[in-house]
């Protein structure tokens, strides 16, 4: 497939890494020069340089027979006119922006993107995406990470093993035998910086940061096996009003049991734009850092924190004050993955990393085919892809025992005929079923030839 990606920065070149990675065609433009050297120096992907709403660029990037077109820039215009372009002129048949600004997004508008006016297929709203983030953050507190499956029914969840984690040293073949009935399964590991698809002997150790995947009902034991208790947030306060902050408290407000919210922003204009659209939630003015602010929002009593500045140290120094005063728990949004390690020592309990959150987002959609779900872990490490078995695939008809995955692939969870079931040995997979697959990067083309999902994948 040939693709356009407009925009090297964080979230255009790590969609370019993986498209390119799975041997595709990938174009990449940008007006830096710097950010094209870099992406054509690292990655195996063309590059060229110049605005990519003009046609001549366009033209140079091989618009005529593109497949897809990714507008990524900063610019939500830029991104809205390089769609128009790539319709009008060179009748790229899929194209996909990203759309910043949530007066373009409001439901009312939603004529815009027709294929008559301005057709945009796909609008990725990062803001969205990232509140949508948050708010799972919040339901699974004592979680770092975790993404909804199987239309709600199945979750990955990642948490940090404790001292007092009552399976630790336990061969990860023997928690099937312990907790029969629990419908979940480990399908990766962090250690020592390093993230792997454990084998059956593995043990899980303290300071390992745990991938599992659950049925949706069993999340909550699945937690207490690993020494977790899930808390019910009452009191959240978040530090930063702008789209995000903004569209946390709304979800919020929103909420049958009551959650008492407090924001916490500095720009006085933003901060009076969210105190109007706000019906229940008291929105102060200042400096999410002040002691004296936080105190005045009574941190001590928040069950939780939710930092999501534009500013990462200022959303972990945050965080880390939060907690010192009292807050039982600290989520803060980083865009920087190498500032994730830090997270630990620090004692902030979750992050949302925007980058991952939108480029998942983006490889969902895609990924339209068979493919029906793809999230993106750690610095694009490992995906958790989630897909419809064909007739034609090689595992169809299979017991998962006697299927061939690579080392780095692991079955995460079954759904057939809209039930989850548990990835056992004994289990044939069939036509139709839909599957959670765990797969590190490197093992994504071979996991495309498993599922049979090439000639219809896009």
């Amino acid at each position: 497939m040939k693709v356009i990606i407009c925009g090297a920065g964080q979230v255009g070149w790590q969609i370019a890494r993986h498209l390119s990675s799975e041997k595709n065609d990938v174009t990449v433009v940008d007006n830096n020069v710097e950010l094209i050297r870099r992406a054509t120096e690292t990655l195996d992907v063309n590059g060229v340089t110049g605005n990519a709403s003009y046609p001549d660029v366009l033209e140079r990037a091989g618009a005529r027979d593109a497949d897809m077109i990714i507008a990524a820039t900063h610019s939500d215009e830029v991104n809205m006119v390089t769609c128009q372009v790539a319709h009008s002129v060179f009748s790229v048949q899929r194209k996909i922006a990203r759309i910043r600004a949530q007066n373009y997004l409001a439901t009312i508008y939603s004529d815009l993107y027709r294929r008559d006016h301005m057709p945009i297929d796909v609008v990725i709203s990062p803001e969205l995406e990232v509140a949508e983030a948050a708010l799972q953050r919040l339901a699974a507190p004592v979680a770092f990470d975790t993404e909804a499956f199987f239309g709600g029914k199945a979750q990955l969840i990642g948490i940090t093993i404790d001292e007092d984690c009552p399976v630790i040293s336990t061969p990860l073949r023997q928690l099937t035998d312990l907790f029969s009935t629990l419908q979940a399964i480990v399908v990766g590991i962090r250690r020592d910086g390093t993230l792997f698809a454990p084998a059956p002997g593995d043990q899980i150790f303290p300071g390992d940061n745990v991938y599992l995947f659950a049925r949706t009902e069993d999340v909550n034991r699945t937690f207490e096996v690993f020494g977790k208790t899930n808390s019910k947030q009452e009191r959240v306060v978040i530090i930063g009003g702008g789209n995000v902050g903004l569209a946390v408290a709304k979800a919020l407000e929103g909420r049958t049991d009551r959650v008492r919210v407090k924001i916490i922003e500095r720009d006085r204009s933003q901060a009076e734009i969210a105190a109007d659209s706000l019906d229940r939630t008291i929105v102060l003015h200042g400096d999410g850092m002040s002691s004296d602010l936080l105190e005045e929002a009574n941190i001590a009593t928040a069950d939780a924190v939710l930092s999501v500045t534009d500013d990462d140290k200022t959303n972990m120094l945050v965080s880390v004050r939060a907690k010192a005063l009292g807050a039982k728990m600290a989520i803060c949004l980083t865009n920087d993955p190498t500032l994730v390690p830090l997270m630990g020592p620090l004692d902030i309990d979750a992050y949302i990393n925007p980058r991952a959150t939108t480029v998942s987002s983006i490889l969902r959609h895609i990924r339209h085919g068979r493919v029906r779900a793809v999230y993106s872990i750690g610095d694009a490490e490992a995906e958790m892809i989630e897909a419809q078995v064909l007739g034609t695939s090689p595992i169809a008809g299979e017991k998962v025992r006697d299927i061939a995955f690579p080392e780095g692939v692991l079955v995460g969870g079954i759904l057939r005929d809209g039930v989850y079931h548990k990835p056992m040995g004994n289990l044939r997979i069939e036509e139709g079923d839909v599957i959670a697959l765990f797969t590190m990067s490197t093992d994504v083309p071979e996991v495309e030839r498993l599922l049979q999902v090439s000639i219809d994948f896009f």
